[in-house]
């Protein structure tokens, strides 16, 4: 028996390449990859370490596609400015570790106040020097001057540097920006748009980065094989992200009927943060939060449920991304269910945060399915997740009973089997 050459016994594995689900399936893993998928009855290597999940549902690790890793939650009032760069990385290392645990192997990180604090944590792991998901990072939000992914609210403090590092006035400094972000070794390139929903001062239905801005940063990451996320929730920002070409438009919730024609026009994925409001919503009032930002949520909210449903029947692309980080990280597939009570069925909402996903993100010759060649990450939860047609027994996610990333064990929650005699 050697620990490089594993034997997965799936009670139920989701195909989410196919959109299948398919029974009694073995999966064959040699040193983290996935060597083939056997059928029932198929010989096996009598020196593999077996992992019997006979009795659960096999998925691969899921994917967040908008994700924010590095810090504290995010309030409704101003960053912690004071907070360090070490504890901010610190407090990503907790994160990470909760988001791995929680059965998200993969993550696309879309930005950080302070610089590039992304990318080193993205690092850390891919050295092993800390546990947490595959990463894709931004380093830094390209924003207007006090837009959406300023710090803003703090009368008159000064702003350190790394923290101003994205601020454009013009597509020159775009594209100067985008190079300064790949140069430092980013992976995706968050543009904001729009205002947002807690950057006080700003207004999510308000255009900040002008057609000609997006265009530019389009242009640029493109030259350095960088796709661009266009945080958007106005109409208008939403259309011109749209239009420039932008990978995907996140948030999206202020989209109406033409914005929608132009993402299935432009093949532009939405990633929608559908669970998001009840939190900044309950949370808000529980802690006082500024009635500005409760008034902008509760908008904004609603809106974008109307949105996605009309985006879904319009066959728009859907990816995953619970903008984690607003709320409390580890708690990532809470909003499984919510793509379903807005109109997707359980296993589309599963092919979301997969497959789907890892298209996006230009990964999906790595991640997002079980198919020989990838990346040994997966997830099991006992029974059958997908049986209710409502969605709610993708509640299971919360608590995934088996989590592996690259043939390594992560989590294990199975019962323990009383040994015989």
């Amino acid at each position: 028996m050697t620990d490089d050459l594993l034997l997965i016994r799936a009670g139920r594995l989701v195909d989410t390449r196919a959109g299948t689900v398919v029974t009694d399936r073995t999966l064959l893993i040699r040193d983290g990859r996935i060597e083939t998928v056997l059928p029932p009855g198929a010989p096996e290597p009598g020196d593999a370490l077996v992992v019997d999940l006979a009795g659960h549902t096999v998925i691969p690790g899921l994917i967040d596609g908008h994700s924010h890793l590095i810090g504290d939650v995010e309030w409704g009032d101003v960053p912690a400015i004071g907070m360090t760069a070490s504890r901010e990385l610190l407090a990503g290392v907790r994160n990470a570790s909760l988001t791995l645990r929680a059965g998200f192997t993969t993550v696309r990180d879309v930005g950080t106040y302070r610089a590039f604090l992304d990318v080193e944590l993205r690092d850390a792991i891919d050295d092993g020097l800390v546990d947490g998901p595959r990463m894709q990072a931004a380093g830094a939000y390209v924003t207007a001057p006090g837009g959406g992914g300023e710090v803003t609210g703090l009368g008159g403090v000064d702003v350190p540097p790394e923290m101003r590092v994205g601020v454009v006035r013009t597509p020159d400094d775009v594209a100067r920006v985008v190079g300064l972000l790949c140069d430092g070794a980013a992976d995706v390139i968050k543009v904001i748009a729009t205002g947002a929903v807690l950057t006080q001062g700003t207004r999510p239905d308000r255009v900040e980065l002008d057609g000609p801005m997006l265009e530019a940063a389009v242009r640029a990451a493109t030259a350095r094989g960088r796709f661009v996320a266009a945080h958007a929730h106005g109409s208008d920002g939403i259309k011109l992200a749209a239009r420039a070409g932008v990978r995907s438009i996140e948030h999206g919730s202020l989209i109406d009927d033409e914005g929608i024609a132009l993402l299935v026009e432009h093949g532009t994925w939405l990633v929608a943060d559908l669970y998001d409001g009840d939190w900044i919503a309950a949370e808000g009032t529980r802690a006082g939060w500024p009635a500005e930002t409760l008034r902008k949520n509760a908008e904004a909210t609603e809106a974008q449920r109307r949105g996605f449903r009309a985006a879904v029947a319009a066959g728009v692309r859907i990816a995953y991304g619970t903008d984690a980080g607003v709320y409390p990280h580890g708690r990532n597939a809470i909003q499984l269910p919510y793509l379903v009570r807005y109109g997707l069925t359980p296993l589309e909402a599963i092919r979301s945060a997969t497959i789907s996903t890892a298209e996006m993100m230009g990964w999906d010759d790595r991640v997002g399915s079980l198919d020989a060649g990838r990346h040994a990450d997966l997830v099991a939860v006992a029974g059958d997740p997908l049986a209710a047609a409502d969605g709610s027994g993708l509640e299971a996610f919360l608590t995934p009973a088996f989590v592996m990333k690259g043939g390594r064990i992560v989590r294990d929650e199975r019962p323990i089997s009383p040994r015989p005699g």
